[in-house]
């Protein structure tokens, strides 16, 4: 279980500059950004070169992980460890103003620093490529067609511990000037939310196959954020 009262150190790297009351360092604030998003964002320089690269991460603890395929030559190159940035945000809602100036949005947003590096070791990989199932639908990986030899050689996973990280949150309404507020114009938080839809079984399923419970947070119209947190916690043995 996660200790809610520590956080990441504060530094240079990781601090939050502008509007830095809206940031946080404390594990609970980070992993909850985390934990509610399934797409990450990860970025390295090679070679002198900038990379920002979209992936699925999950989390076991401070480490993060994510997978490539083993074929990528700018993955290779984390053999040695490099440092890296990865990054997952929220839109939460569009924020409309009296002025261009004051428009936003509400967020919620996830800044995680280390050094990535391809997971060789065999047992630390195959838990790996078990949790990046069982991280999002617990227990999934028991039910399936064991990953071939084939397979775990074509995948390659990266872990990287969190060195530094910040959270940076704004949930509020319209913030306009105290004399803009007399304008007549329209002005409020449209929510935005991702939502699951309706599932779609597969036309091919074997006859008596019926949707697992462990899928019962994934329900048409409920939040997917809520979903994963939801998935993570029981991931973490938290809840059953």
């Amino acid at each position: 279980m996660n200790d809610v009262a520590a956080s990441f150190p504060t530094t240079s790297r990781n601090r939050v500059k502008r509007l830095h009351e809206r940031g946080s360092y404390d594990h609970a604030a980070v992993f909850a950004v985390l934990d509610a998003g399934l797409l990450c964002h990860v970025a390295y320089t090679f070679d002198g070169q900038p990379y920002c690269t979209p992936t699925i991460h999950w989390r076991e603890g401070d480490m993060l992980y994510w997978h490539g395929s083993s074929a990528s030559r700018m993955l290779r190159q984390l053999r040695g460890g490099t440092p890296a940035c990865l990054t997952v945000s929220h839109l939460d809602g569009l924020v409309l103003a009296r002025t261009g100036f004051n428009h936003s949005a509400n967020y919620r947003s996830a800044m995680c620093f280390g050094t990535a590096r391809i997971v060789d070791e065999p047992e630390e990989k195959m838990k790996a490529l078990a949790g990046v199932v069982d991280r999002f639908y617990p227990g999934r990986s028991e039910t399936l067609r064991p990953i071939s030899a084939q397979e775990a050689k074509a995948t390659m996973v990266i872990g990287m511990r969190i060195e530094e990280a910040s959270a940076k949150v704004r949930a509020k309404g319209v913030a306009d000037d105290e004399e803009d507020y007399g304008h007549p114009v329209w002005a409020g938080v449209i929510p935005v939310r991702t939502v699951i839809g309706a599932a779609e079984p597969c036309p091919r399923l074997l006859p008596g196959i019926e949707r697992p419970g462990n899928l019962a947070g994934y329900a048409e119209g409920e939040g997917l954020d809520a979903a994963l947190m939801q998935a993570q916690a029981v991931y973490e043995g938290e809840v059953s």
